[in-house]
């Protein structure tokens, strides 16, 4: 018996955002186009190279950025901009930033920096409690030996579990983590993972994890959004895009992974100005396929060069934006 998916928690619908020129030039179109679901309890990690428009995009479903068209939607209600409807929101969606140094007031001591959020929330309850348990959920244990110390005192593992706990303090259903272990040494990478699928699992929590690092999407993220240029570019399920990417991009991503098999795909020039996105496939001017003539024995060169590709759905489907892809498999 096939069963329904759960509707999606967070969705964005034909989102874009665009920068405008500081000198009266065409503005920049770092998310173009993007559809994307998170369901309650799942774990969806956002990757592509820095400048991809990844962080703009996670920022826009925070509502830290509104959308030049398109919308964000929660819970099956549109995001509203007003800052009652975005202090309301915020305390439902919390966002964990990559450096805990930077996030946390070095004259703040553990506790006012956990505590901070439902301060300014005006939490009900005892504050004291739900501090403790912040912290104790977030692996800081015993909780009270942590109150009264402040953030040069503790080491990069313990300042990132602190403000994972000002998130958890106000009891979210949704965290959005910007490269939450990439300022963190390898010896600490895998704890903090384990305490984001551990939090997944006990409290139910769902996840947007922003990262340029397919390993990390590996071993944390049930679906995986491969994205370039503003737009994405291959998503579905995390094992089949990680062991049968169908992308050039994600293949070049992934082909530089210390395990991968082969040698590396190594991507010629930066990614294209956001502002001047080329005619036909937004990659095309770094595509491995089309350099080699892989593209012209399939028959699709001059549709690669010429043609654009639809905007993705947003749901869990596997699917993929590449002329190439789709000669090989109509499927994809």
């Amino acid at each position: 018996m096939t069963t329904t998916p759960p509707a999606p928690l967070l969705s964005a619908q034909g989102l874009h955002v665009a920068f405008p020129a500081r000198h009266g030039g065409a503005p920049a179109r770092a998310v173009d186009g993007v559809d994307l679901d998170i369901r309650p309890g799942e774990v969806v990690a956002l990757v592509g190279e820095s400048g991809c428009g990844k962080t703009t995009l996670a920022r826009s479903l925070l509502g830290l950025v509104a959308p030049t068209e398109g919308r964000v939607t929660f819970d099956g209600e549109p995001l509203r901009y007003s800052s009652r409807a975005l202090k309301a929101y915020r305390r439902r969606v919390q966002l964990v930033l990559q450096d805990p140094s930077g996030s946390l007031n070095p004259r703040h001591t553990v506790y006012d920096a956990v505590a901070e959020g439902l301060r300014i929330h005006r939490g009900a309850g005892d504050e004291r409690a739900a501090v403790a348990q912040a912290l104790s959920r977030a692996g800081l244990r015993p909780p009270e030996r942590f109150f009264l110390r402040y953030p040069h005192e503790l080491s990069g593992g313990q300042r990132q579990r602190v403000v994972i706990a000002g998130a958890l303090v106000l009891e979210p259903e949704l965290l959005v983590a910007d490269e939450p272990v990439a300022s963190l040494d390898a010896s600490v990478r895998g704890e903090i993972l384990a305490l984001l699928l551990r939090l997944r699992t006990e409290l139910g929590l769902a996840a947007l994890v922003v990262t340029h690092d397919l390993g990390l999407a590996w071993n944390i993220a049930d679906r995986v959004a491969v994205m370039y240029l503003g737009r994405i570019v291959e998503t579905g399920d995390a094992e089949k895009v990680l062991t049968a990417p169908q992308h050039p991009y994600t293949q070049a991503l992934l082909s530089v992974l210390p395990e991968a098999p082969g040698d590396p795909v190594v991507l010629s020039g930066e990614p294209p100005d956001p502002s001047r996105i080329p005619t036909g496939c937004r990659f095309r001017a770094r595509c491995q396929i089309l350099a080699s003539g892989e593209a012209e024995r399939a028959g699709v060169a001059h549709r690669c060069r010429t043609e654009d590709l639809e905007v993705l759905g947003g749901g869990g489907e596997a699917q993929v934006a590449c002329h190439w892809a789709r000669a090989l498999d109509p499927a994809v």
